[in-house]
């Protein structure tokens, strides 16, 4: 028997390659963001300052995603997933080249962070339609019984851009001094992101409609203002869906950005050193999504996050205090261990938010829940983790985690109860 995955291998390439390109583009920003942008685009008050300030424009981003999710669920809900996917990636993929050619804070003074801010915020905005859509395009497609499987694909993008970003910086990194990367090599990454963007724009232009958004087009006339619809009739499921999200977000970005930063700068490791510790643990991250796709098509995607949930919030007593022991081989143990529980909070995700929304509104539902859960989750996390740290240590730090569970952890329960509620109102009309 031929396998789904084979049957629909260019729909499963066309989902993957976008979340690829999102996790490439603001994982390159973010080690930007880490190691050079602080003294590079903001005037030098202290190191600290600088790398905050640095951290607030990496948060922009986050700030500008509902905003997105918004305007490219509104037109993925009325006229198809696929136009939208493509809509986005130029958006996205256009404000990551021109970063590439910024002037620096020295060279252009005060126009030099507001660019930078600007083309942050139009990366934000087009990937505030991004995940959403790669979620339904594989969601929509799947067979019966395999939901999560297709839908834990787009979130193999998250490892497979955080390799390819970071492993291009350690390149990087290798051949050139330091002096050479903060004056001109820190902007290879945002070229090379050109290439990712042609193929996925390739690959996308080739690809039909979902038969989900066909059926239900055929059924009904479009939602002429599905944020409209959304807010009406789903803001408490919507609520549920921003909540559960927040876990995986505080885990990747207290991981990697925070990780990174804490790990050259108070550490004193060496870049290129970090970064192999960092790249040894990210397969851990895909081996916790796969497991949890398919563990989520066995005994529910629910069931998944909650096991996924509970170990967030003990991962956030032990994170804070291993970091900040200062030994490699410990924090990458620890980082191995987040990121593997992070694939149980992440990968379900595909297949768990879509089944919130019906098809009219769900483009903008998905997106809208899972981009405002970005702000609580990522936008916040590495400049409260920085604040935190330099208010009580690293051993602060990871409580951001524990509370990042308990949040996801309500949002679940609330989700439960609110469909269990709407079963039971089917139940008594069918009656």
């Amino acid at each position: 028997m031929v396998s789904p995955f084979c049957q629909h291998r260019r729909i499963l390439v066309a989902s993957l390659v976008g979340t690829t390109i999102e996790f490439y583009d603001f994982y390159i920003y973010a080690t930007a963001a880490a190691l050079v942008f602080g003294p590079l685009f903001f005037p030098a008050e202290s190191s600290s300052a600088q790398l905050m300030l640095s951290f607030l424009s990496f948060g922009l981003a986050f700030l500008a995603r509902p905003f997105g999710a918004i305007l490219f669920g509104h037109f993925g809900d009325r006229i198809g997933r696929k136009s939208t996917l493509v809509a986005s990636l130029l958006l996205m993929g256009i404000s990551t080249l021109l970063i590439a050619f910024l002037p620096t804070y020295a060279t252009a003074g005060w126009i030099a962070p507001l660019l930078l801010c600007i083309l942050r915020f139009g990366q934000g905005l087009g990937l505030g339609g991004e995940w959403g859509g790669a979620a339904l395009l594989a969601v929509e497609y799947a067979p019966l019984g395999w939901r999560a499987r297709f839908g834990m694909v787009p979130q193999l993008g998250a490892p497979i851009g955080f390799v390819a970003a970071n492993g291009l910086f350690l390149l990087i990194g290798m051949h050139l001094s330091d002096t050479e990367f903060a004056a001109w090599g820190w902007r290879i990454p945002f070229l090379a992101s050109s290439i990712l963007i042609a193929l996925g724009l390739w690959v996308r232009l080739k690809i039909n409609e979902t038969p989900e958004f066909t059926r239900a087009l055929a059924q009904d006339p479009p939602s002429p203002v599905p944020v409209g619809e959304l807010i009406r009739k789903h803001t408490t499921i919507t609520f549920a869906g921003t909540f559960t999200v927040v876990a995986c977000f505080a885990i990747f970005y207290l991981s990697t950005a925070f990780a990174l930063a804490h790990g050259t700068t108070t550490l004193g490791y060496d870049r290129e050193q970090f970064l192999i510790t960092q790249l040894a643990a990210i397969p851990f991250l895909a081996a916790g999504i796969i497991v949890a796709g398919i563990q989520s098509d066995k005994s529910g995607a629910n069931q998944v996050l909650v096991r996924g949930c509970a170990a967030t919030i003990g991962l956030g007593l032990i994170f804070g205090p291993i970091l900040g022991l200062g030994s490699l081989w410990l924090i990458w143990v620890v980082l191995a261990l987040a990121l593997f529980i992070m694939g149980f909070v992440y990968g379900p995700l595909g297949a768990w938010l879509p089944s919130l929304f019906p098809a009219r509104i769900r483009y903008t539902g998905v997106s809208v829940a899972f981009n405002a859960g970005g702000i609580l989750g990522g936008a916040l996390a590495p400049l409260a983790a920085q604040a935190l740290n330099d208010a009580g240590g690293t051993s602060f730090v990871g409580l951001y985690l524990t509370i990042a569970g308990i949040f996801s952890l309500a949002g679940l329960q609330l989700a439960r109860h609110l469909m269990m509620e709407d079963r039971k109102q089917v139940d008594l009309l069918a009656k």
